[in-house]
């Protein structure tokens, strides 16, 4: 049986990606071609569209062509997982004679830079989509897309630029609008969510968040809790690096004593505080105060 593998965040998709589907399945000699939405890409901060959205925009764009098989093994599993982690799976599942491995042209650069590129190369051929006028080595071979779109150009500019919309296949396009034209706050808010739940589901006590954009701070959002104790806080850290460090999540610096620390994401700072220093120093009162401060 030969196979060919087509990953992607999907985020969203696009008539490229309809493009590859559809030459995919039209020029390459496969019994099966396999579509991956990941979770998050290794090499991405986050995500907009959260990742069951992504697979179902996928299952409904291409679930029901002869031949597809929409796979959500990475989304299961709610981390970055390398490719060849999924070609592996591919091969214990059907031990397929022939692995194509489609990749976009402007993945090229980057390819070497992919976790066990050199093993991954062993098991697959690839196969690159071209774009614009990206060169492309003669030794791969070639699906001739040149579609000039691009998943992030949608993310950023929809809400200002209407007609990349045209870009989207109208199956999806209305969902890809609602969700699209706040970017930036629902990408945010995706990130501050999980930051509360996980301090939540370990027991951190009076949770509060501050928005300081636009105002005289040096962080877009704060967020305050109170620990329990100084170990809790250290689990109360830990727990915060294993479950957002694999979203890319950047832990800037993290300082920590008995009874406060601070954590710096950059655009997002955490204080964990004791209740007797949460009401000694009361920062949610001068918090409260910037944010009534008139820009």
């Amino acid at each position: 049986m030969k196979v060919a593998v087509f990953g992607g965040s999907f985020d969203p998709p696009h008539i490229g990606h309809d493009l590859i589907v559809k030459s995919a399945l039209k020029s390459l000699d496969i019994d099966k071609l396999f579509i991956i939405p990941t979770y998050i890409n290794p090499f991405k901060k986050g995500f907009v569209a959260d990742e069951n959205t992504r697979l179902a925009w996928v299952t409904k764009l291409w679930g029901s062509l002869k031949k597809v098989e929409i796979l959500d093994i990475e989304v299961r599993q709610k981390r970055p997982v390398p490719s060849i982690e999924s070609v592996e799976y591919i091969e214990k599942k059907i031990n397929p004679s022939q692995i194509y491995f489609i990749i976009g042209a402007d993945h090229l650069k980057s390819l070497n830079l992919w976790h066990n590129y050199e093993e991954l190369a062993k098991k697959v051929e690839f196969v690159v989509a071209t774009r614009g006028q990206i060169k492309v080595p003669k030794n791969f071979k070639i699906l001739d897309i040149n579609a000039l779109i691009a998943s992030s150009e949608i993310r950023e500019n929809l809400k200002k630029d209407k007609s990349l919309l045209d870009k989207v296949p109208d199956l999806i396009s209305s969902e890809v609008e609602k969700i699209y034209t706040k970017t930036k706050e629902n990408l945010m808010q995706k990130r501050i969510d999980k930051i509360v739940a996980i301090l939540d589901e370990k027991k951190a006590e009076d949770i509060e968040v501050f928005d300081m954009r636009g105002k005289e701070y040096f962080a877009d959002f704060v967020i305050l809790a109170t620990s329990l104790t100084e170990r809790h806080a250290l689990s109360l850290i830990d727990e915060l690096k294993t479950k957002l460090k694999p979203l890319n999540e950047e832990f800037l610096s993290v300082e920590s004593s008995e009874d406060w620390s601070v954590i710096d994401l950059g655009d997002i700072i955490i204080h964990l505080l004791s209740k007797d220093y949460r009401d000694k120093y009361n920062i949610e009162e001068l918090l409260s105060e910037l944010q009534k401060v008139k820009q």
